[in-house]
Formats: structure tokens, C-alpha cells, sequence
């Protein structure tokens, strides 16, 4: 998405010299959100992008592998050779983490590629039970399409409650319930002590049958072929970009999830692996290389899932907030949350009420106050709960 889109936005805003986009899969460059809905469940075959490469004259370079730079030299190392650059735009991705001991059993899956969803697909088809580890959003979303294709599906977590890394537990508290409503087991303060072909062991001593184990732990920058470039990463392996999206070395810029930036607007650097950073981010590096004077990339993070019959977006960053806000009964079928700091909007959850998500994800970008009572009834248009 993020290379793609940065292609897209050099065409669209003014660039004129030749333009390569290079991709390690040799597939066409694909959207990775139907991986985990439409491919999985077979209601689609591709999930292509709607660009035409050759009008916009953009060099597709797929099913090559780059193992390094060298910016003495403004050279990729590749699998065909070296390969010249003027600017460089890195828009690796993350790699998802691995189960330890894991690698290599069958039937044990990642979910990250068009290549893993298509050597799932038969797992649903063929209703397999299935062990999921980790209750995060590919957890979910994938527990949600195995449920949908008639799969037994045991979800297992390591920590009390499923989004632990991403939301609070003011929140995710009443997720959890949404595993059973579905015919999900959801396993808490489990951890995977072993995994061999049919089971999963766990740390107490439980075996779970399991035809198909599909891994959902986290991802990481996909940045260990930058090693020895002298690019400066931090301790999670992302690249450590300015406001404008350049990195440490000149001419090279870092879009999508493989890049943490400062904000502004929450006063820390920020890694965002979701999708609207991969499409807004291109934007600004664009900019930036044909020298528009633009504001810095500080964006109001935003993502959405689709899991369980529910659709769930959320946008900005929770952390630092000082006041809960609740919109609605978090047991019903649409309910809000939405956090404050000093009144002023910075993050907001949204089950089934995308018009909360849009009211408040401008509260959110234009910093705007609210009433904190009028934002607590569901009933009062976010928008009219500004001061």
C-alpha cells in the first residue's frame, strides 16, 4: 500500500522522471484488508490494486528481493544486481512475529501475505478446528471469518484480555465477550508451550486439538536488511523518521509501517501499522521531494475491523488521556468511547456508530473542546457537543 501509494502520489502531484517500484512478492501489488475477509472466505480472487502502472509510467520490478543499501554509493543490493537511486523511498512493511518452536510444524499459519490467505482458504473451506494465538485484530478478524465458515475455533491469549496492546482494559472488557457470543473460545492468560502436527500444548498442561494453528502475536518493521547502511533505527527496529518522513540518510525517505515519526500533536514519535498511514503518508513524501511547502506529517492515526458482526473504528491515541467518555451501552450493538485531555478530544473507539468516528476524528484533528456531559449522551451529535 504505502509503496504504491507513493507512486501514485508522485504521478499525481507533478513528477516527471522515471519512477521504480520494486516488491519482493510476485504477485501484482495488492490491498492486504480482503486477505482477512473476502480471500480468506473465497468470495474473491485478488485483491489488486485498481492502478494502471503503465499510464503512469511507474517500472514494476516484481519477485525481487533487496538485501541492501548502500548510500556511498545511492545503490540497492538485489537478487539481479545493484540497482541505482537519485531518492529512495523504503516501504517495507512489518514482518509478523513467529510462534517460537512453531516454525516449520504443520499446519501452523501466518496471516500476513495474499500467499498465506491462499494456503488458508482450504482450513475454512474444509471447517478444520483451529487454534488462533493471540487475540489482537488479525486475531479477531480471522476467529471471525473461521466462525463465519463453520470452523471450531479456540483463541488463545497470553494476557487477560483480547487488544491488550492496542486498547485499555476500559474497553476491551466487553470485547472479549463478543469470542463466546460468535462460538469462539476465548482463552485467557494462556501461553503456547508447545505446538506439534494436531495439538497445541499449553504452559498448564492443556492440549487443544488442532488441525490448522494460525499465529497472530504482532508484527515488526521489516528493516533487518538495512544492517549496515548506517540508517538509524530504533530499538524496535523502525525507522526513525523526521516530520517530513526523511530518514537519517539523505534522499531516503520511509513510508507505512516500517517508519515511526514525531508528533506533534501527541507529543511522542508514533509507529502506526495500520492502512490510512500507508495512504496518507505517501502524500507528504511526495510533496516533500518536489519541494511543496506542506505542514509535517502528524496525522490523527485512524483503523478499522470488522470482527464478530461488529464494524470498530478508532482514531487518534488514547495514551496520556485524562477522562473517559462513554457514548451508549457498551453491551448493545453500537456504543462510543471517547478520551480527553484537558476536554480537548485525542482518541475515540467506535462500535457500529461511524458517525461518531467522523464527528470526532475532527474534534480530534482541530484540537476542539467539548462538554464532556453533552459528549456522554449518545442521543447529542458529537459536533454538537463542541464548546
Amino acid at each position: 500500500m504505502a509503496g504504491v501509494q507513493t507512486a501514485v502520489a508522485l504521478r499525481e502531484q507533478g513528477y516527471e522522471g522515471p519512477v521504480t517500484l520494486i516488491g519482493a512478492e510476485p504477485h501484482q501489488p495488492y490491498d492486504r484488508p480482503p486477505l482477512s475477509k473476502a480471500i480468506l472466505l473465497g468470495k474473491a480472487e485478488t485483491s489488486a490494486f485498481d492502478v494502471d502502472f503503465a499510464s503512469l509510467d511507474v517500472d514494476l520490478r516484481l519477485g525481487l528481493d533487496v538485501t541492501g543499501l548502500r548510500p556511498a554509493d545511492r545503490e540497492l543490493d538485489t537478487e539481479a544486481g545493484p540497482v541505482p537511486y537519485d531518492i529512495l523511498v523504503l516501504a517495507t512493511g512489518a514482518h509478523p512475529l513467529t510462534l517460537p518452536g512453531a516454525e516449520g510444524v504443520p499446519g501452523v499459519h501466518l496471516l500476513r501475505t495474499l500467499d498465506d490467505a491462499v494456503r488458508l482458504a482450504p482450513v475454512l473451506e474444509n471447517r478444520h478446528t483451529v487454534v488462533v494465538v493471540g487475540a489482537g485484530w488479525i486475531g479477531a478478524e480471522f476467529a471471525t471469518a473461521a466462525r463465519e465458515a463453520g470452523c471450531a475455533v479456540t483463541v488463545v491469549e497470553a494476557t487477560a484480555l483480547p487488544l491488550a496492546g492496542a486498547l485499555p482494559a476500559e474497553v476491551t472488557t466487553v470485547m472479549a465477550g463478543w469470542y463466546a457470543e460468535s462460538g469462539a473460545e476465548l482463552l485467557t492468560h494462556a501461553r503456547v508451550d508447545t505446538v506439534r502436527p494436531g495439538a497445541v500444548v499449553l504452559a498448564d498442561g492443556r492440549e487443544l486439538p488442532a488441525d490448522a494453528v494460525v499465529v497472530g502475536i504482532g508484527a515488526r518493521p521489516a528493516t533487518a536488511w538495512l544492517a549496515g547502511s548506517g540508517i538509524a533505527l530504533d530499538p524496535g527496529g523502525a525507522v526513525t523518521a523526521d516530520g517530513r518522513l526523511r530518514t537519517s540518510l539523505p534522499e531516503v525517505y520511509a513510508v507505512g509501517d516500517c517508519v515511526s515519526f514525531p508528533s506533534a500533536r501527541y507529543g511522542e514519535r508514533l509507529l502506526v501499522h495500520h492502512w490510512d498511514n500507508a495512504l496518507q503518508g505517501p502524500r507528504t513524501v511526495a510533496a516533500d521531494i518536489l519541494g511543496a511547502a506542506r505542514e509535517p506529517y502528524d496525522p490523527v492515526p485512524y483503523f478499522w475491523s470488522e470482527q464478530f458482526g461488529r464494524f470498530v473504528q478508532y482514531a487518534g491515541h488514547h495514551a496520556g488521556a485524562d477522562t473517559l467518555v462513554r457514548r451508549g451501552d457498551p453491551a448493545g450493538a453500537s456504543w462510543s468511547a471517547l478520551w480527553l485531555r484537558d476536554d480537548v478530544p485525542v482518541a475515540l473507539l467506535a462500535v457500529g456508530r461511524p458517525r461518531d468516528l467522523a464527528q470526532g476524528r475532527r474534534l480530534i484533528e482541530a484540537g476542539t473542546p467539548v462538554d464532556p456531559g453533552r459528549a456522554a449522551d449518545p442521543a447529542v451529535p458529537l459536533k454538537s457537543a463542541a464548546r
